[in-house]
């Protein structure tokens, strides 16, 4: 039972569940289009988002602990140094139009951990509700008009659509992890249930949830894809209505992080049925 939870620790902590729910959301997009597949695009992206994520969450704490890093930390260290090696691989492999493309990205995931405003001591995750914005922008590009550049499929009214679903969605499952972080986060940093308060939080998530929902029948045309749609639409409402500042220890950075996993497990059932 020890080994197994430090796996899943070692799991969570080292970004590869986060990395398997944009992998799941990069495929949900494939199905919607019918892109053809690019295993390099999804591996580009997979090992892109444990080196950024990591890159985000352990940069400036190997910086302030060089020579006093935990073991795990160092592990960690060594795995997103081979996760970077393979992100640089499968970079060369995708077409130069796609890489381009995925460089305005990237730089933004450069600057929400690296300091650059005001005398070089503040990034865009301290910025008021820009955190959020950033990673929601972020996530919406790489899983939905990457792939679609990537297939030379043209930007239509449906990709903006399910670009913006997108974006709401991810928004919304960002909620439990700032809920659970109302209390350790610094007075500065003003997410938004440290603005408007955990049930307005909870009010906004919903409605922006029923805001994805109507996109969905907008652009949406198989009713295949729509049923696994409705029952990720409640699981999210589900998840997010019972989040609170004193949520257990997995509730958001495995459960909820799995909702993608979910929905995109839930297409292919149906598209296999």
């Amino acid at each position: 039972m020890k080994v197994l939870k430090q796996f899943l620790n070692f799991y969570i902590n080292a970004s590869i569940h986060v990395a398997f729910a944009v992998f799941a959301l990069l495929k949900i997009t494939e199905i919607y289009f019918e892109l053809s597949y690019d295993k390099n695009v999804d591996y580009f992206i997979f090992f892109g988002t444990i080196t950024g994520y990591n890159f985000v969450k352990y940069a400036g704490v190997a910086k302030l602990h060089h020579k006093s890093l935990t073991d795990d930390l160092k592990i960690i260290q060594i795995f997103s140094f081979f996760c970077f090696l393979a992100l640089c691989y499968f970079g060369y492999l995708i077409p130069l139009k796609t890489l381009l493309f995925s460089i305005p990205l990237c730089l933004l995931t450069v600057l929400y951990a690296v300091p650059f405003l005001s005398g070089f001591d503040k990034n865009l995750r301290q910025i008021s509700y820009l955190k959020i914005i950033v990673v929601a922008a972020v996530w919406a590009g790489f899983t939905v008009l990457l792939p679609v550049v990537d297939s030379n499929q043209e930007i239509t009214s449906n990709v903006i659509f399910l670009l913006l679903q997108r974006f709401l969605i991810v928004v919304v499952l960002i909620l439990p992890f700032d809920i659970r972080d109302v209390q350790y986060d610094a007075i500065s940093l003003q997410t938004i249930p440290k603005k408007i308060g955990v049930e307005k939080t909870k009010r906004l998530g919903l409605m922006l949830m029923v805001f994805s929902l109507v996109l969905e029948y907008l652009f949406a045309t198989e009713s295949l894809v729509k049923t696994p749609f409705m029952i990720f639409f409640f699981l999210v409402i589900l998840f997010l209505m019972r989040a609170k500042t004193t949520q257990s220890r997995y509730y958001s950075s495995f459960w909820v992080e799995s909702l993608p996993v979910v929905w995109w497990l839930l297409l292919l059932g149906f598209h296999n049925f």
